[in-house]
Parts: structure tokens; C-alpha cells; sequence
């Protein structure tokens, strides 16, 4: 099969990705077909070594592959599955002055207009009474179900100076006229089952719009979910590529509402898959803290782009660009977890590499959003960064990004990865076969050395080009 060009990968990747517990199906996919095996974290963990993933709640995702000698630190790389949406309360619609509505609740912090007029439907999992047990089963309704219709500038002639969204009144969607088919019933027609077997669901309101690209030379892609998924591809298939040293791999839910779910990066998820992989080997708690101490972590979520239309919400001091490489993000009040030799260590990986990097900081007076890397110190206590690409409309139904910036994402996760990185003491960082310490010895670094330019990837190499 010919390999996809590394940004209609993504865009496949987004596509088949409509909500959390879909992105971990996709990932499984993905781990299966390069050999990588299910584990349950019901049952005893014994291996000397291989290639292995686990799900918990069906939105988190763990894999990682283990050398048949100890572990003595971890190559990590972690993002998240969810994005900003509506979830719905109820499978029953609910009528509303001659109509029917679908009653939602907000999800994370989302732009609200952004969901305004645009053809919406439903996805995630849905509950199942079947044969005797409880089980789940994914949703996806392709077709244009539902949408959230403004009301007309004529009759809130001040509309266009502002207007405060009331999730209640302004932004229920649309389902039907009264007394419609519920969607209880379309749901179970789509899986095959009865409706009365249906016994619970968790399903969001997705954008019925796939991923495309804009602009006159194609540069910017345009899709729901960018913000994480486009972190979530470029790892795991950073991670895919490499091989032989110990390395792990994480896709999270729940970040867009704090992390605190026991599949979220304050949960014992992360924590409880590397302690048990090396347990599982023979190791004892005393190698579990060691391998943290020689591990390394990559937080990847996606960075704010200097807006053409706000150039002056960015930092002065370090503009972030699309299509100019990922972004390392810095924060001296600890939301990111990027430090002065965290930061140098991946950049020299990047270097060394030849894909660019662009550095984030907040303006002073506008502090940033947090994301997975300081939540999990909490429990997984290692050296880290946090990097991403760099988009705009973060949190909008429909985001966007630079095209080129999905392979150099996809780079910097292979070079980390394929990087040799290793710990011989603290601060004192080794890549591959020529060791070069990247933070207490800086004097025998090139580390702040401006990144050699990577030759431009080719959007004309697509086999069959993304147009509106």
C-alpha cells in the first residue's frame, strides 16, 4: 500500500477521529497493524519484553514497547482526545414552540458562534443491553442532523456589537419538527439493535465538515478537532517509527475540562501502565523510580498563532507563525513544564534533526490556558516539555493550521523518538551514538543554534489533492 503523504494522513486520521472513544479506535487500529497487542488492566501483567497497548473508558490509550533488559528510563510523548463540544443530555428530543430540540450541555470551553448555522450530528459510544451483559458500541450518524440557527439580525438589530450567548436559549440544537423520529430509534436502527436495549449513551455534537485545505498555494488546513488531534496523530506515528529502546505513548480524555477523570492526566493512568510494565519485567518499585528519574516526556497540544486580525494578543517577543515549525511553550508561572534544560535538550533533538522550531510565551498581561504536562507531574514526576503546532481559532467548531506544519509536527515526534535520548545523571542528557550533555555543561553544545531549514514538504505529492 503507498504510503500517505504525512498531511492527508492527518487529515484521515481527524476524519475517522469524530469523538474521544472514536480517536482511541483509531489509534488501536493503528497499534495493531505494527504489531503491538492488547493488554487488560483486569488481569496480571507478565512479559520480559514487546510491543503492547491498553484502553481505559474506552477515550484513553496506552502503548508502549519494552527491550528485554530493565528499563532504565522512558521516551513518553502524551495528548489528548477530546475537544470542546456539546454533549447531549438525552436520546428523547425535547419540544420547543412547535418543534424539537436536542437538549445539551457545553463541553470544555468552546467559541460558541463558532457552532452557529452549520450542519451538526452526533458520535461516541453508546450502552448496550446484549446477550445477557452490558457492553458498548460506537456511533457515528453520517448525515446532517442537527443545527444551532441564529436569530435574525432583525430581531437583535445589536447583535453586531456584541451579544452574550446563553448556552439555555441561544445554543440548543435544532432536531426536528414535533413529534419527529427520535433519535433513540435512528440510533438503534444504525447499530442493528433494539431501542429498548439501548441503555445509556455519551455522545457529542460534531461539525459535518471533513478536514480541507485553503488558500491559494493549499497552506492552511481547515478542520474540527485540530486541537488535540493533530498532536495525537504526529506522536503516535512518531512513536510507530522508532524502535528498541524502552518508549510509551498516551492519548488522554478529559483535558478540556481539567484532566480529573480517572482516564485523565490527573488520574493514575499514565502512573499505573509504566509501573506495571516494569513490574511486569521482574523490576521492584526502587526500578519503577529510577526509570522516572531517567525518563523524558513530550506534553503535545497545540500553541496560539500570532492572528493576523489581533497581531497584538501575541507576545512581541516571541511570534508564533503557521507553517514555521512547532512550538516550544514556555510559562514562568508553570502551565507549560518546558524549563530552561528541558527546552534546550528537545531543541538540540530538533537540530540535530533539522526541523524548525518557534518558541511561545504569553504576553505578560494575558495569561495562557494549562494543558496535560504540569496536571500529570502529579503522578508521573519526569522532565518534561510542552510543544505543539501552532493554529488559530483554538476551541472553534472548525479550526486551522498551516499545512506544512503536520510534517514538521510528524518530524519533530520521529527525531524525539528516534533520538537516543538518555539520562546519566540529573541534567545531563545523551543523544544517540555521540553523547552531548544539554544542560549543565552547555559549553560543549550548539543548542541555541539556529535549526538548519528542512527541505519544504510538497503539497503538489498528495495522490489525491483536498479541495473545497
Amino acid at each position: 500500500m503507498k504510503q500517505l503523504h504525512p498531511l492527508q494522513d492527518l487529515c484521515t486520521f481527524i476524519d475517522q477521529s469524530p469523538s474521544p472513544w472514536h480517536s482511541v479506535q483509531t489509534a488501536r487500529r493503528r497499534l495493531e497493524a505494527a504489531g503491538y497487542r492488547p493488554l487488560s488492566e483486569q488481569e496480571p501483567w507478565h512479559f520480559s519484553g514487546g510491543k503492547y497497548y491498553v484502553i481505559r473508558g474506552g477515550s484513553a490509550i496506552a502503548a508502549f514497547r519494552l527491550p528485554a533488559r530493565p528499563v532504565t528510563g522512558w521516551k513518553l510523548a502524551l495528548a489528548h482526545s477530546d475537544s470542546p463540544t456539546w454533549r447531549l443530555k438525552q436520546l428523547e428530543g425535547r419540544p420547543a414552540a412547535g418543534y424539537t430540540r436536542a437538549p445539551v450541555e457545553g463541553y470544555g470551553g468552546g467559541i460558541h458562534y463558532s457552532w452557529l448555522d452549520r450542519p451538526l450530528t452526533v458520535a461516541g459510544r453508546v450502552i448496550l443491553r446484549h446477550e445477557g451483559r452490558i457492553e458498548s458500541r460506537l456511533v457515528y450518524l453520517d448525515r446532517d442532523l442537527l443545527i444551532i440557527p441564529s436569530l435574525a439580525i432583525h430581531m437583535q438589530r445589536d447583535l453586531n456589537s456584541g451579544h452574550r450567548f446563553d448556552p439555555a436559549a441561544d445554543l440548543q440544537p435544532l432536531y426536528g419538527a414535533e413529534g419527529c423520529t427520535d433519535l433513540r430509534k435512528l440510533i438503534a436502527a444504525e447499530l442493528a439493535v433494539r431501542s429498548e436495549d439501548i441503555l445509556g449513551a455519551d455522545l457529542n455534537l460534531v461539525p459535518r465538515q471533513d478536514a480541507v485545505l485553503l488558500g491559494p498555494d493549499r497552506e492552511f488546513l481547515a478542520a474540527p478537532r485540530i486541537d488535540d488531534l493533530e498532536c495525537a496523530w504526529a506522536t503516535l506515528e512518531g512513536f510507530l517509527s522508532a524502535d528498541g529502546d524502552a518508549a510509551a505513548w498516551f492519548l488522554l480524555d478529559n483535558e478540556e475540562v481539567g484532566s480529573g477523570t480517572r482516564q485523565g492526566a490527573l488520574g493514575s493512568f499514565t502512573a499505573d501502565v509504566l509501573r506495571r510494565a516494569v513490574l511486569a519485567q521482574g523490576g521492584s518499585e526502587q526500578d519503577v523510580l529510577a526509570a522516572f528519574a531517567g525518563s523524558f516526556a513530550v506534553s503535545a497540544d497545540n500553541a496560539h498563532a500570532r492572528h493576523p486580525n489581533f497581531p497584538e494578543k501575541s507576545d512581541p517577543v516571541n511570534p508564533v507563525l503557521l507553517n514555521k515549525g512547532p512550538v516550544l511553550k514556555y510559562s514562568a508561572n508553570q502551565k507549560y513544564t518546558t524549563d530552561g534544560l528541558t527546552g534546550a535538550v528537545f531543541a538540540e533533538v530538533l537540530r540535530r534533526a533539522g526541523v524548525p522550531m518557534q518558541v511561545f510565551t504569553n504576553r505578560p498581561d494575558l495569561p495562557g490556558g494549562s494543558t496535560l504536562g504540569n496536571l500529570l507531574t502529579h503522578s508521573v514526576s519526569v522532565p518534561m516539555v510542552d510543544m505543539g503546532a501552532p493554529q488559530l481559532a483554538m476551541h472553534a467548531a472548525v479550526e486551522t493550521a498551516g499545512a506544512l506544519d503536520a510534517e514538521h509536527l510528524l518530524r519533530a515526534c520521529e527525531a524525539f523518538y528516534q533520538s537516543g535520548l538518555r539520562c546519566s545523571g540529573d541534567g545531563v542528557w545523551h543523544l544517540g551514538s555521540a553523547p552531548t550533555a544539554c544542560a549543565q555543561d552547555l559549553s560543549a553544545t550548539r543548542v541555541f543554534d539556529t535549526p538548519a531549514a528542512p527541505a519544504e514538504a510538497s503539497l503538489d505529492e498528495f495522490e489525491t489533492p483536498l479541495m473545497l
